[in-house]
């Protein structure tokens, strides 16, 4: 086997790994040059596709942060297709009814205002179904296991209104204003960009985070203020061949147009920092009835 070749399939299993495809899959976007050893799975190719997932990212982290986040799909998902121009994402079949009544937006008068990814909505595809940003019609397709599955949509409730049901084809202008405020964020002198690509980066790759889950089938993730991210688990993966795992994917590599930043260096182990940006990997002790091991890592 050739040098070369032998790159490809080292580039290819690490692209299995992070997004649970077929080898023979990943091996053909290596020959073909959409995958490296630097970028070892596909970026989105603008920033309408990477805020939208951002965005998803920053929601069901802290919409599901008191959910039970099951067999390890923190963000509800267990697998990923990636694309340049869009991203297909595999729903774990109990967590499907969850991420749509978290990510779908709603103005909550009890919560005091707006809820959910502002923008998005659903729509079918067939068979099957997405999630469309209306500001820049990016998509994330949605695939069940089970090809006849229809999502349990949520409903109007006692001071809730589903803006998605509302304005199916236009923005609310709560949602008008959720955004133009964010867009002023992202286009600063601070980190918000470069936290997009991080977040978009961690939805690509369902299966390296579903590693902190694996052993209990939940862990704590959430966000600071919808900013920087932070994942906290117990047993299964040690906190260094998590983020060692992570940082082969080229979570942190640093896109050309995000200036470098004095924080990009970590100030404590399991930060990874690029742009200004964070993900923490916290494992802490295990409060499982059954474990034998109360360590942190």
């Amino acid at each position: 086997m050739s040098r070369r070749t032998d790159n490809r399939h080292r580039v290819a299993t690490i692209c299995r790994e992070a997004t649970g495809l077929p080898h023979h899959t990943c091996l053909r976007w290596a020959e073909a040059g959409l995958i490296t050893r630097h970028q070892p799975v596909p970026e989105p190719e603008d920033e309408a596709q990477r805020t939208l997932e951002s965005l998803l990212v920053a929601e069901l982290a802290d919409g599901l942060r008191e959910g039970d986040l099951r067999d390890g799909a923190l963000f509800g998902f267990t697998s990923a297709r990636p694309a340049r121009g869009a991203l297909a994402l595999g729903l774990h079949p109990a967590m499907a009814d969850p991420v749509l009544a978290t990510v779908l937006p709603r103005i909550d008068q009890h919560y005091g205002g707006l809820r959910g990814v502002p923008g998005l909505r659903i729509v079918p595809t067939g068979r099957s179904w997405a999630l469309i940003h209306l500001p820049g019609r990016a998509a994330v397709h949605l695939v069940h296991p089970d090809p006849d599955w229809r999502p349990a949509l949520p409903e109007h409730g006692d001071g809730l209104t589903q803006l998605w049901r509302r304005n199916r084809h236009r923005l609310h202008p709560a949602e008008a204003a959720d955004l133009r405020e964010r867009a002023g964020a992202a286009s600063g002198p601070g980190s918000a960009a470069a936290q997009d690509w991080l977040n978009s980066r961690l939805l690509r790759r369902p299966r390296l985070l579903g590693a902190a889950g694996a052993a209990h089938g939940s862990a704590n993730v959430y966000t600071h203020g919808g900013g920087d991210l932070v994942v906290e688990w117990c047993c299964a993966v040690q906190r260094d061949e998590l983020e060692r795992r992570l940082r082969r994917s080229g979570l942190a590599q640093r896109p050309g147009r995000v200036p470098e930043r004095l924080r990009d260096q970590p100030w404590f182990p399991g930060e990874i920092a690029m742009g200004g940006a964070f993900v923490t990997l916290r494992r802490g002790p295990c409060h499982a009835p059954d474990a034998s091991a109360r360590r942190y890592a």
